[in-house]
């Protein structure tokens, strides 16, 4: 049976050596950025019926609502490299083989395949089918080569909660369960905060540099294009993002 080698000090080496690819990818995506891009693929209809009536505040919501789903989805690539290596240290766990899963790893004797997320309200009926029959697949598979293990199919949650894990052909663990799964270490969810916060504030200092400057021209550019007599022209942003191609 493998013994747990976790180390707290290499999860802290760890984060602190790559939480800069998180940043990269941020200020990256944020300079990559192009007002109409954005405009194409947010609601003109909400910020209207919100009495949105001035442009850097349109042109602020809109950035910002990008950017937030944008850095959820970076952030969560970001915790599932530390969830697979934390499980690595712990129980010799490794990314999964199977393209439709993320973490394979052997506890107690019983052989875990897992599907990894940032959070617990990730995907709706569709998507939850789709994992299910993802898990189903998997397990089939390694069942030929391995035909006397336990296999457990496991949608684990980087942060949340869950008050009823079984689902019945998989278990969701979210936040503190999740990590104590992996890890074999109850409190390692609030031990692995404080890394995150590494070069944090230098970091975030550049992004907004950047920010500001990507508001401004924004603002310049969506006050030429959509705006009329100072006022947004509305039909015209509408149908910029909605009307037929032509």
């Amino acid at each position: 049976m493998r013994t747990n080698t976790l180390s707290l000090d290499a999860i802290k080496k760890y984060v602190e050596d790559n939480i800069n690819s998180f940043h990269k990818a941020r200020l990256d995506s944020l300079r990559q950025l192009r007002l109409k891009q954005i405009l194409k693929r947010k609601n003109p209809y909400l910020f209207k019926a919100k009495h949105v009536i001035a442009a850097p505040d349109l042109v602020k919501l809109l950035l910002d609502a990008h950017l937030s789903s944008q850095e959820e989805t970076m952030f969560g690539e970001f915790l599932e490299g530390i969830a697979i290596y934390v499980c690595q240290l712990a129980y010799g766990g490794k990314k999964s083989s199977h393209p439709s899963t993320d973490l394979e790893f052997e506890r107690d004797g019983v052989f875990y395949v897992v599907s990894i997320k940032s959070g617990p309200n990730w995907g709706n009926a569709d998507q939850i089918k789709k994992m299910r029959e993802n898990f189903k697949q998997v397990i089939k598979e390694i069942q030929k080569s391995r035909p006397q293990i336990q296999i457990v199919a496991v949608n684990g949650c980087c942060y949340g909660q869950d008050a009823h894990p079984n689902k019945g052909d998989y278990f969701k663990y979210c936040g503190q369960e999740f990590w104590e799964l992996i890890s074999g270490r109850d409190e390692l969810y609030t031990q692995i905060i404080e890394p995150l916060g590494h070069r944090a504030k230098e970091k975030n200092e550049e992004f907004m540099e950047e920010y500001a400057k990507i508001i401004t021209n924004f603002t310049v550019e969506f006050t030429k294009e959509f705006c009329r007599k100072g006022k947004i022209d509305w039909v015209k942003l509408v149908e910029f993002n909605s009307g037929r191609k032509r």
